[in-house]
């Protein structure tokens, strides 16, 4: 533990990237749901453009609106039928910061359904005292809102929390909520651009962790 680090209580995660090796399985299920949609899945663009907020991803790759809804669906199923896998360290750590004695939750923008699901797969269920998803948040990352209704439901100050995420978007989400930031590079597009965002702490592995907390 650093001074940096001294004063925090609680740790919430984003989900996707952070805790669970999901790029790849994301990105076949966008590419499974625009192909039965009959839309053009444009990589590059996909690239470029990738956010959590996935409406602007929609947006970009030119999805008509009235179909969002429908490609929502299509991917929630197609993303189910892959086999979601922690990323490496991410379940001892976890278990080894609630031993510690911190305070653990997600706020993530996946749909609630999948992430509680993911959660009790890989048997974290007992670790997380709170899980905040797309359905709990009104406006998407980097908008704070999703950190401010955990840290409000758990009685948390934001001087004693920090956000871990893999996104520029967990970073600036959780420097709007004035609270610590550590970023960690994972296989999402975006991710080499954590660095530029400024996180308070840097990390390149989940396991990591354990030398500040």
């Amino acid at each position: 533990m650093s001074q940096q680090t001294a004063s925090i209580t609680t740790l919430l995660f984003d989900w996707d990237g952070t805790v669970v090796d999901s790029a790849q399985l994301g990105l076949t299920a966008f590419e499974q749901s625009f192909a039965a949609l009959g839309v053009a899945f444009d990589h590059d663009i996909y690239a470029r453009v990738y956010s959590p907020n996935w409406y602007s991803i929609y947006e970009a790759l030119g999805l008509p609106k009235e179909q969002w809804q429908k490609a929502d669906d299509l991917w929630v199923r197609h993303y189910g039928e892959q086999m979601v896998q922690p990323v490496a360290g991410a379940q001892e750590t976890i278990n080894e910061l609630r031993r510690k004695g911190y305070r653990l939750g997600v706020v993530s923008s996946g749909t609630e359904c999948r992430v509680v699901r993911e959660v009790r797969e890989l048997g974290l269920e007992t670790a997380f005292e709170i899980i905040i998803c797309n359905e709990q948040m009104t406006n998407k990352k980097p908008h704070p809102e999703g950190l401010e209704t955990a840290l409000r439901s758990l009685g948390c100050l934001c001087e004693h929390s920090a956000y871990v995420g893999d996104s520029p978007e967990d970073i600036e989400m959780g420097k709007r909520a004035n609270v610590l930031t550590v970023g960690m590079r994972s296989d999402y597009p975006t991710s080499w651009k954590l660095e530029r965002h400024g996180p308070d702490i840097l990390i390149k592995s989940f396991s990591e962790l354990l030398n500040h907390f």
